[in-house]
């Protein structure tokens, strides 16, 4: 028996639009949204920026206004978790003990901060950033240009090295490995960020891992695998983040780090989809990626409503990431992972630089722009397209960016 309803479970950015998909797709049928948090979805990047310096009030970050979800006639359960997927029956069971009945439904539970297993790490003084109210208290505790340390040198450790820097903290970052977003950037983008915050104050303690915290009086202080010893009143863990799959796998879903989908957002099991934070997608060549950011929670959450109403098309994710640093902007797109090699191209009179991915053939499957926006339109339709390049001419300022693309009959010469 039909149930009439499709069943969003969790509130994020992927699970908003998801909701919201289903709607503008002409469903009419219930759409239910599970959220754990008490806050209606919201927009995370605001919170290691502009929420987190006080610059913007929480509110801000949230997708729409409050009244949308009663105008678009959708259930929201703010504070209500999905505690088990009974995939039999196709309902799901809520933390109040309710039963939703779906004939769809969509996995969109995210993730949540990693905390690494070293000593310490429950500390007064420790924090995560994953949520808003992660942002709220970690505002709270900066106030009065306290001494941070973040511990993992990624996009969300260096937005708060930023932000912290600009509210007057002094800062320390340490990573594990020898450069900075390693797993998301080539080295030259690393070298770049490196020398930005540096420039802008920020200690980089690179290439040790963190061994333990422990309290030192009132403040903290954090041993590192090498004996480096980093004093600090704040801590940060920003390294990486645990995808929320426990209720999927309980359920018998085929999951690897994440809940496996195919190309319409497909989950193993019948009539559940899954999108976001939480998605596992296999890419060409049979590389599996769990994309963790704004875009592809936006878009592969509209892309699992459309393919759960029998509207959908193959999802294929850009890669695209952004990130503000300081006067930095930092555009990418592609898969960096399929780089064999680099090119550079300084942009010296904005502060900027151009980076390119290309493959063993010369072919273009990644990008990185900062602070040259004008250039991104090139650099993404050069990875859709796979165009193949060449690296010298990338290089030369003085060359027409556009030429560095090879004629066809030079590129299969």
């Amino acid at each position: 028996m039909s149930a009439d309803a499709i069943v969003v479970v969790g509130a994020g950015q992927a699970g908003g639009w998801a909701a919201r998909t289903l709607r503008e797709c002409g469903y009419g049928g219930r759409v239910i949204l599970l959220g754990a948090e008490a806050h209606a979805p919201y927009e995370r990047p605001p919170l290691s920026k502009a929420v987190l310096a006080g610059a913007a009030a929480p509110e801000s970050a949230a997708l729409w206004p409050a009244d949308e979800w009663s105008r678009l006639d959708i259930e929201f359960r703010a504070g209500l978790a999905a505690t088990e997927l009974r995939i039999a029956e196709q309902a799901v069971l809520a933390a109040d003990g309710q039963l939703f009945a779906y004939d769809a439904l969509l996995l969109c539970s995210g993730g949540r901060a990693r905390v690494p297993a070293v000593p310490g790490t429950d500390l007064p003084g420790v924090h995560v950033l994953r949520t808003r109210d992660d942002a709220m208290r970690l505002r709270q505790a900066l106030a009065g240009g306290k001494r941070l340390a973040v511990v993992g040198g990624g996009w969300i450790g260096l937005e708060v090295a930023a932000t912290a820097r600009q509210m007057g903290c002094g800062v320390t970052v340490i990573e594990q490995a020898d450069r900075l977003c390693a797993r998301s950037v080539p080295p030259g983008v690393s070298a770049y960020l490196a020398d930005l915050h540096r420039a802008n104050g920020v200690d980089l303690a690179m290439g040790a891992g963190l061994l333990r915290i422990q309290a030192d009086g009132p403040a903290l202080e954090l041993v590192l695998a090498d004996e480096r010893r980093v004093p600090a009143d704040v801590v940060v863990l920003g390294v990486g983040l645990q995808p929320c799959d426990e209720l999927a796998r309980a359920a018998g879903i085929a999951c690897d780090g994440g809940v496996l989908v195919d190309e319409y957002c497909r989950s193993s099991a019948p009539n559940v989809y899954a999108a976001g934070d939480v998605a596992v997608m296999t890419l060409q060549a049979g590389m599996r990626v769990r994309l963790e950011s704004w875009q592809n929670a936006q878009d592969q959450g509209i892309a699992a409503a459309r393919a759960a109403l029998g509207q959908g098309a193959p999802y294929a994710p850009t890669g695209a990431v952004w990130s503000e640093q300081y006067d930095a902007m930092i555009q990418s797109v592609g898969f960096v992972q399929r780089a064999a090699a680099e090119a550079l191209r300084p942009l010296a009179s904005q502060n900027g630089l151009l980076s390119v991915g290309l493959d063993a053939d010369g072919r273009a499957v990644s990008a990185v722009a900062i602070n040259a926006g004008r250039d991104v339109r090139q650099l993404r339709k050069w990875v859709a397209e796979a165009a193949c390049l060449d690296a010298s001419v990338l290089a030369r300022t003085d060359a027409p960016l556009a030429t560095a693309q090879l004629r066809p009959a030079a590129a299969t010469a």
